[in-house]
Parts: structure tokens; C-alpha cells; sequence
């Protein structure tokens, strides 16, 4: 039952406001005691020519209360308390009947999403920053696919630019073919290093390094020969931390594969007059819009990563017709996307409306405790490593004969990991803490986890004597209703996640079924009690609830663990 729309319906009756307007005005009060939905009378004011608290007294008698218990007004707000029973036996039963499928809906039916993440540089390392755009993309790809969106996951590789040029000529002077072949990623970190040490005392590598990238854009055998392996060994280990974290992309089109439809951009941008020449290079310039001109082409004639995101943008839109084009990269790239998004419009493609930046903070250390093999860089494979280590010894310690440890161990941490970048407003800095993002207690993904295993536990010992025949009119306690009510808004904050492009929004949302959650299991006997009706309602809502649970931790990547 849409409590809000039947709210909306009621409420329409009148006044001057359409059903969906009125919808989108419905609240859920802060305190349990102030009602389960809230409208508030304030917008009604000008059309009806009356304060706010009049029209509350006045509608809360015109109301009719079935399907609910009492509608009273609270100043202002006209606050509704539904009719418990019935709400919970309809929750419980559409979760029990929809399983996994509870949550999800089509409003996306129809409608291509893309969402590109991850994207690391080739031949560079794949750190922890890496992780953010890495864990939100993929979030939003598999919210977006709840709701029925065919959503797009593109991992736009940096694979291309002049750094290429400068590895060519590093591999041609310094490498080892056997650490290469045993570290890919070490050995060609180490020799572009190097070039830059070396082009320090000699200015003509830069020259050199110049020279073969312009070669490698004109198709060039060896260079070209060069190029597909730095990219072709960097993703294979690139492959190993996506398997660790169950990542999965449906294109791997880099800035590389858009190296021939990039004169078809530079052409449209000069017959529309958008191009002009500044200190050689070609430019669109973008004063009029306060930010400093797009750079399209430079002096010496090579292109930049805005000329393949234009490319990139135009190709989507012909290949996908998409919906909305989102793009998680790091907020410091944020006027690099409005410039690319005012150029398309320049250019006369208003779809550009469509593409959207999903910015997003900073990874921090609250300490510097974690061995690296690069100094500052902290390697995304080390940390993870570090992280099952770090949970096989927690788990030792706790219940140290658990079946399938290690593999209990690897869930947890890097669903721990996850769950810690996912948890606050993506645009905040994260400041990495080992102690807090591994404590089963507090606002964790082992909290949470070890809230579903619990579930599951009792369940176990359920088995052989539920029965199919439940008394709902039997749930009377604060506790179980407001768990069936927390767990009947798992859709909303999907939907909110979607509009927001949040997925915190999730996060959070998985964080307060738990905490409702513990304090029902806290508070109600649930196997040691006679009343067999009494104890199958309560272990229905403990399998609703770990069905939600471990919905929405998918939604986020995490993936569940039966016991702990």
C-alpha cells in the first residue's frame, strides 16, 4: 500500500494541488511520536488565504482515517498514524512474497544510463583514491539497475596522451624484461620515474618523448606494438583487484579508442566558428560563461584528454541514445566537465544537459601504519590484503573455529572497506581508520554484517518449527513496528539515491535497519516463547529483515556472510 499516494489522494480532495505535487510534500516526521507521514500545510497558505495552522485543523477533520489509526495536526503539520497492524502484515508479506526483488520497481524501463568509473591511468598504480570513483560507480550502476535502468558501466581508461611518449622512450633505455614480466605495474612505474629524473639533466628526452607520441597517433607499428602491451599487462593486473572487490565493467573504452573520431570534432567545432587560435594552440573560448577557454588542440598540433571526452560524449549519445551520462571523477575535475558540457551545448547539442559530474573527496590516513611499496602511494591490492589479515585476526579472536575463515575474513574486510568509503556524503573527505572501519560496533559494514548473520543464525535454529499460518495482530511492541516500518522504506532511499546520485543514501539506510533491527532483538524474546503464533510473526520480521540487508548491501558491492 503507497501510504503517500493514498495521503496525497485524500488531501487532494481539498485543495487547489495536484496528487504528485502533493506527494512530493510528504514527510516522515523525526520522532516516531509525532506520526508515521507528515504534510505540511505551508504551500497551501497563498491558494487558500490562510496560516498554515488553520488549514492543519481545518483538513485533519475534512480527513478520512481508514487505514489509519488517527490523524491529528501538530501546529503547522498535518500528521497521519497509520493503522499498525495492517501495515505491518502488508510490509512483511510483500517483502516475504518479492525476496530479492523487494525494493526494486522499472520506473527506469527503457531508459540507457551510463556511468563511468574506476578509469586508472595505464602503466600507474591502482591506489586507494582509486577506490572511491571505483566503490560509487559501481554502486550506481547496480542502484540504477534496481530500478529498471539499463545502466551502462564504462571504464574509461587512461590510456592514451603524451606520458606514453615518455614511457616508449623509458622501456627503449632502462627496462628489465623480467621484472616486467613479473611486476608490470612496479617496472614501468620505475622507468617512467626515471625518465623524469633523467629529462631533468637532459631536455632532449622531452623532444624524444614528443616525437613518439606524435607517432603513435599517426599509427606507427612499433609504437603501436609498445603501446598495446604497457596497456594490455597493466590490465591484467588492474583485472586482480576488480575480481577481489567483484567489480565488473561493460565496456573498457578508453580515452585510446576514440583516437579516430576526434577529427570529426575538431571539424564540427571549426565550421561552427568556436575555434581560435591562442599562442598556437586552438581553444573554444568560454569567458562569456566566467571559466577559461576549453584547450581542444596543441601548438604542436597533438590533442588533449578534453578533445577524446568530447569525442567520448558524442559517441555515447550516437551509440547509447542514453538517458543520462554521469561521470564519478574526483571533484577537483569539476570545472574540467562544465567546460566540457557548455562546449557541447556551444555546439549545439542540448543533450548536454544530460551529462553529469558525480564529484567526490579525498582519501586520508589517520596514520601511516600500512606498509607500501611507493612511499606515499598506498596500493588498493596492499590495503585489501591488509584488510583480510587484519579481519582473519579479528575473527581468530572472536569465534576462532569458524568454518571457511579466510574466506569469511575476505568478505568482511573488503566489504568493510567498501561500506567505509559508501558511508558519508560522497564530496567528504575519508579519513581512513583501521580501529573504526573493522569495529562490529557503530556505524561499520561489520556492524551491519554481523546484524544480517545474526538473522540468519536464528533462522537456522527456526528451521522445522515455523509455521505458514501467522497472526500479525499479535505484533504489539514500539520495537517491531518501527523495524517493519524502517524496512518498508528500502525503495524510497533507493529512489533518493537515484535523484541525489548518492549512494551514502543507502548506506545509511542499511545502517538504520540494523539499529532498528538490535533493538527488536533486544527488546523481544523471539525463539523462547510459547505463544507459537507470537514466534512466527517475529521470525517473519527477522527474515524480512535479512532479506533488506542483504539487499542493500549488494546495492553497494558488499557482499553478505552467513555466519560470524
Amino acid at each position: 500500500m503507497d501510504y503517500k499516494k493514498i495521503i496525497a489522494e485524500r488531501i487532494s480532495k481539498h485543495v487547489d494541488m495536484e496528487v504528485e505535487e502533493l506527494e512530493k510534500l510528504i514527510e516522515i516526521p523525526p520522532k516516531a511520536d509525532m506520526g508515521d507521514f507528515a504534510f505540511p500545510c505551508f504551500q497551501l497558505a497563498k491558494s487558500l488565504r490562510k496560516a498554515p495552522l488553520a488549514i492543519a485543523v481545518e483538513l485533519k477533520d475534512k480527513m478520512e482515517k481508514e487505514n489509519f489509526e488517527r490523524v491529528e495536526n501538530l501546529g503547522p503539520y498535518l500528521n497521519f498514524f497509520v493503522e499498525k497492524q495492517s501495515f505491518m502484515k502488508e510490509t512483511l508479506d510483500k517483502i516475504l512474497k518479492e525476496k530479492q526483488s523487494y525494493g526494486s520497481s522499472d520506473i527506469g524501463k527503457g531508459k540507457n544510463v551510463i556511468v563511468e568509473y574506476s578509469s586508472p591511468n595505464i602503466a600507474k598504480p591502482f591506489h586507494v583514491g582509486h577506490l572511491f570513483t571505483t566503490a560509487i560507480g559501481n554502486s550506481l550502476y547496480k542502484i540504477l539497475g534496481s530500478q529498471g535502468y539499463n545502466a551502462i558501466g564504462i571504464n574509461h581508461l587512461g590510456d592514451w596522451g603524451t606520458q606514453f611518449g615518455k614511457l616508449i622512450v623509458a622501456y627503449k633505455r632502462w627496462v628489465d624484461e623480467e621484472a616486467l614480466l613479473k611486476n608490470p605495474i612496479d617496472e614501468l612505474l620505475r622507468i617512467y620515474v626515471k625518465f623524469h629524473e633523467e629529462a631533468k639533466i637532459d631536455t632532449s628526452l622531452d623532444d624524444e618523448a614528443r616525437m613518439h607520441f606524435k607517432k603513435l597517433e599517426d599509427g606507427s607499428k612499433e609504437e603501436q606494438e609498445l603501446w598495446k602491451r604497457f596497456r594490455d599487462l597493466s590490465l591484467k593486473e588492474f583485472e586482480k583487484v576488480y575480481d577481489m572487490l567483484g567489480v565488473k565493467f561493460d565496456s573498457y573504452a578508453g580515452e585510446s579508442f576514440y583516437g579516430d573520431k576526434m577529427d570529426s570534432v575538431v571539424e564540427e567545432l571549426e565550421s561552427k566558428g568556436l575555434l581560435v587560435e591562442s599562442n598556437g594552440a586552438k581553444v573554444v573560448m568560454l569567458d562569456e560563461y566566467n571559466m577559461p577557454p576549453c584547450m581542444i588542440k596543441k601548438a604542436d598540433g597533438a590533442t588533449i584528454y578534453a578533445t577524446r571526452d568530447l569525442a567520448a560524449a558524442m559517441y555515447r549519445k550516437k551509440t547509447y541514445d542514453f538517458y543520462k551520462n554521469i561521470y564519478v571523477v574526483g571533484s577537483p575535475q569539476k570545472l574540467h566537465f562544465k567546460q566540457i558540457f557548455t562546449t557541447l551545448k556551444l555546439m549545439g547539442h542540448e543533450w548536454a544537459n544530460d551529462c553529469e559530474h558525480v564529484g567526490f573527496g579525498m582519501v586520508k590516513f589517520a596514520d601511516k601504519k600500512l606498509s607500501t611499496r611507493k612511499g606515499d602511494v598506498v596500493l588498493l591490492e596492499d590495503l585489501l590484503n591488509e584488510t583480510k589479515k587484519k579481519t582473519l585476526e579479528i575473527i581468530n579472536e572472536k569465534n576462532p573455529n569458524l568454518e571457511d575463515k579466510k574466506e569469511v575474513a575476505k568478505k568482511l574486510g573488503i566489504g568493510a572497506v567498501i561500506f567505509a568509503y559508501l558511508k558519508n556524503n560522497r564530496e567528504k573527505d575519508i579519513v581512513f581508520d583501521w580501529n573504526d572501519m573493522l569495529s562490529f560496533e557503530g556505524e561499520t559494514g561489520p556492524y551491519v554484517q554481523y546484524t544480517y548473520a545474526r538473522g540468519k543464525s536464528i533462522l537456522r535454529k527456526a528451521e522445522g518449527i515455523r509455521s505458514n499460518n501467522v497472526d500479525y495482530s499479535k505484533l504489539k511492541t514500539k520495537e517491531e513496528f518501527e523495524l517493519v516500518k524502517t524496512l518498508e522504506g528500502f525503495n524510497e532511499a533507493i529512489i533518493l539515491a537515484i535523484d541525489k546520485l548518492e549512494p551514502s543514501i543507502v548506506t545509511r539506510y542499511v545502517i538504520e535497519v540494523a539499529k532498528s533491527f538490535n533493538k527488536f532483538y533486544n527488546s523481544n524474546s523471539i525463539l523462547n516463547i510459547e505463544d507459537e503464533d507470537l514466534k512466527n510473526a517475529r521470525l517473519n520480521i527477522v527474515e524480512a529483515t535479512c532479506i533488506v540487508l542483504n539487499s542493500g548491501l549488494k546495492l553497494l558491492g558488499v557482499e553478505t556472510v552467513e555466519k560470524m
